[in-house]
């Protein structure tokens, strides 16, 4: 590492790094199916089913594979941004049921749809725009102000505060170890369920990439004399950030977060294409435009709000026990199935309503 370092540059490093872990990612999360919106739908209609299976093995080895490495000595997340910042719990919360609320109405989280994206999914590419888009605004822009009040309601310092472990009071080890249960027994659910083994198999590729993500950047942490923050994969920032540097800047930046987005949709392109899945996808006339645009919007401003996506905050920072991760996903779980039931409850009495005589 010493070596590519002093050869490269540490943002080259970085970017390579991402580039690669963002390819191996998207063509897992495209075999896999992985998508934690489809999993909320399973569990809204009272089914324990096949997406719900592949989201509980990825989540299941992110959290295995990432204690795993921090009880090893190969991994210390006390500098992460998820956990050493001030952090906002009011954020957390109205972040995580507005983003689960979005990705019921867009039909996938921001990490789905830049899988979609790359299979010739149009819907998917105009709702990954807006929710970059929408993102960038309130990081950065007019929603800026919005998202500080917002999260400025119930406010949490960074450190301990933000250490669930910590306040539990558990052993990384201890919890490697319950996890490494928890994913033979999703695993066992997930085959039993009708899963494929290669799409099993697949998902727990998925979360074994949230490591090599926080142990890379770590990595090149300790050998750069640069500060180089450590992270993981995480779409909403980078999304927005890569964008606007295609937008704004004559050279494309290198970090992880440039390096992770086309390394994602360049490693789902090829999935699809090697197993015939790409093709081209447009709005039809029973999935209307405004309803993926409303989602786009929600789950741009709550990811921002929220301190990730379902993948930033739901796996990342999960994995590492960060408080307001852990809280955000509990949140995303709450407006996804709350607003699944509403569309349900709404679809059922469309039908039942009499049509007009003509």
């Amino acid at each position: 590492m010493e070596n590519l370092i002093d050869r490269f540059g540490e943002g080259a490093v970085v970017f390579a790094l991402a580039l690669f872990i963002g390819m191996v990612f998207g063509a897992a999360a495209q075999h896999s199916r992985f998508c934690l919106r489809a999993a909320t739908v399973e569990f809204s209609h009272n089914i324990w089913g096949p997406r719900l299976g592949i989201w509980l093995v990825a989540f299941s080895a992110a959290v295995f594979t990432v204690q795993g490495a921090i009880a090893t000595g190969y991994l210390d997340v006390s500098n992460a941004r998820q956990i050493a910042a001030q952090g906002s719990l009011s954020g957390a919360i109205l972040g995580g049921l507005m983003f689960g609320s979005g990705m019921i109405l867009a039909r996938g989280c921001a990490s789905r749809l830049l899988v979609l994206s790359a299979t010739g999914n149009l819907r998917a590419i105009v709702t990954g725009l807006v929710l970059t888009l929408t993102a960038q605004a309130s990081l950065r822009g007019v929603l800026s102000p919005l998202r500080e009040s917002l999260g400025g309601i119930w406010a949490i310092s960074g450190g301990p505060s933000r250490d669930l472990l910590a306040h539990i009071g558990i052993l990384p080890r201890t919890v490697a170890l319950i996890a490494g249960g928890c994913l033979v027994v999703a695993v066992a659910f997930a085959l039993y369920r009708g899963n494929a083994k290669s799409r099993t198999g697949a998902a727990v590729i998925v979360g074994a990439t949230i490591a090599a993500g926080w142990v890379a950047t770590y990595a090149v942490a300790q050998n750069s004399f640069e500060v180089v923050a450590i992270s993981s994969i995480t779409f909403t920032g980078p999304s927005a950030d890569t964008l606007m540097g295609f937008v704004n800047e004559r050279q494309l930046p290198l970090s992880f977060g440039s390096g992770l987005v086309p390394g994602v949709f360049l490693g789902a392109l090829l999935m699809a294409v090697i197993t015939g899945e790409a093709r081209i996808q447009r709005f039809e006339a029973q999935m209307p435009m405004e309803r993926y645009l409303v989602g786009g919007v929600l789950m741009g401003f709550g990811s921002m709000l929220a301190g990730g996506c379902a993948v930033g905050a739901g796996m990342t920072g999960g994995a590492i026990f960060a408080l307001t991760a852990w809280l955000a996903l509990l949140s995303m779980w709450v407006g996804a199935v709350a607003t699944q039931l509403i569309a349900d409850a709404r679809a059922g009495a469309g039908a039942a309503a009499p049509r007009p005589q003509t």
